[in-house]
């Protein structure tokens, strides 16, 4: 593609990453933003959005030559919306000048937005840009040792670092260049369960692209999917037939037994080489016993649990950890990367859960000490909010930390991540550890906290509720 002048004021469509392109105009940065080194690149604000960033100039295209090719290519209201404002502007630019200020608070947000088929950019000599995402690495176990390529967020401006990784045992195998994207399987996708993490997921799986089918106990819950462009299964079983992968992501062991074994449950759409990917958070019985009734059948089976929560879920940063057929974990790699951030191959089937459930164990086991520690500091007559101030500048300083703590100092309490659910992982993590004999106190005793919780009728709150078992 010929080199194209632009210049500051000029509409443009910008591709940032993995997002669809969108139109934008070129403006003067916030006085406080530094431009990135290296290539000529412009600062970009979106329509339709609050987001702006540097885009290199090669990943920018002028709105007026290439708007009827990128209004035939992508789809959804948003960009529907984003290009009305684009000409509400254009109107309005004819009487008046109007200039576009960024506000400064403002940050990378994320865009939606329809498929990216048959759109490409211009790469670099040399940026070659590969196929994936670049905020998104796979991990297999045990690979051989040799550099890992980290690529921090949008919101660190796009900074790329490398690593060295010191471990022999995981090791990422796959990344791509920083204006890479992604490109959505032609495989049909079946989705079941829209909880608070699966409508997260369902949601940036049509974003890059994906077809989709969904189902949802509750139908209601799939109007605003079908709205979006996923499309209505009656039944898990109908999914399951006409779809090539099928995930599911429901609550506990029993409901993921009764999705699969249930009346026009799963097993019963299952035909040779249908995949079934169950995302829920069970125990490894349990996930056994599915992957034996669908291979049985000559389906394929992985099971791949999500480490995160609702935003994490809503942005597409979730980490995901699978196991079972190797296969099919890599034919799900775009579905994996438009959820995820990071996703992990443990091996064999129950791997994953097992890992998941320690992982929860963990988390479930610092919520609680948070709490604890925060009421302790109630009754000796300090301040929380100088004991947060404290644990923020310390070692234990994290997004989750301040998070929850926020929770418990506004009373908000709003689920995130399920009360009775993580009190459920750490019943199953407990009898992980009786299975084979080890010892579990730390994790027992958290239990008991969040049992006393689920019994002051916090179960459909945030975990963080368990604050409440410490003050009644």
């Amino acid at each position: 593609m010929a080199t194209v002048s632009l210049r500051l004021g000029d509409l443009v469509w910008g591709k940032l990453g993995r997002y669809p392109p969108w139109p934008g105009k070129i403006v003067n940065p916030p006085k406080d933003l530094k431009k990135p080194r290296g290539k000529k690149c412009f600062f970009v604000k979106f329509f339709g959005t609050e987001d702006h960033a540097w885009i290199k100039v090669e990943q920018l295209k002028p709105y007026h030559p290439h708007k009827e090719e990128m209004i035939k290519i992508n789809k959804g209201k948003r960009f529907q919306q984003a290009v009305d404002a684009v000409e509400e502007f254009l109107k309005k630019a004819k009487s008046k000048d109007q200039d576009l200020t960024i506000p400064e608070s403002s940050t990378v947000k994320g865009m939606v937005a329809g498929t990216m088929a048959g759109f490409k950019w211009q790469p670099s000599v040399s940026e070659p840009v590969k196929d994936g995402d670049p905020h998104f690495h796979h991990f297999l176990l045990s690979q051989t040792e040799k550099p890992a390529v980290c690529y921090q967020a949008i919101t660190k401006k796009l900074k790329v670092c490398e690593e060295e990784t010191g471990s022999t045992s995981i090791q990422a195998a796959d990344s791509t260049a920083v204006n890479g994207s992604i490109t959505p399987t032609d495989k049909k996708i079946g989705f079941l369960g829209l909880g608070l993490m699966g409508s997260g997921i369902v949601s940036n799986l049509l974003k890059m692209g994906h077809t989709v089918t969904v189902w949802n106990r509750t139908a209601e819950k799939c109007d605003l999917f079908i709205q979006e462009g996923a499309r209505l299964g009656r039944t898990p079983a109908e999914v399951v037939s006409t779809c090539d992968i099928t995930f599911a992501c429901v609550s506990d062991p029993k409901a993921a037994k009764d999705l699969v074994l249930g009346p026009s449950g799963v097993l019963q759409g299952i035909r040779p080489g249908k995949c079934y990917v169950d995302m829920s958070t069970v125990d490894a019985d349990t996930v056994t016993e599915l992957a034996q009734v669908i291979v049985s059948r000559g389906g394929r089976f992985l099971e791949a649990p999500v480490s995160g929560n609702q935003q994490l879920s809503n942005d597409g940063m979730l980490v995901i950890l699978a196991a079972g057929d190797r296969g099919l974990y890599e034919d799900c790699s775009s579905c994996f990367q438009a959820m995820g951030k990071t996703s992990f191959f443990l091996g064999e089937v129950g791997n994953a859960a097992k890992m998941m459930l320690i992982v929860n164990m963990v988390q479930g086991s610092f919520m609680a000490t948070i709490a604890e520690g925060l009421t302790l500091a109630q009754v000796t007559g300090q301040s929380q909010q100088t004991l947060l101030d404290i644990l923020n500048q310390g070692q234990l300083a994290s997004i989750f930390l301040d998070q929850k703590c926020q929770n418990i100092l506004q009373g908000n309490f709003k689920p995130d991540f399920y009360l009775k659910y993580i009190q459920k992982d750490l019943r199953l993590a407990i009898a992980l550890g009786d299975s084979v004999n080890h010892p579990t106190p730390m994790a027992a005793a958290a239990n008991e906290v969040y049992k006393r919780a689920k019994a002051l009728d916090q179960s459909d709150n945030d975990m963080s509720a368990v604050y409440r078992a410490y003050i009644h």
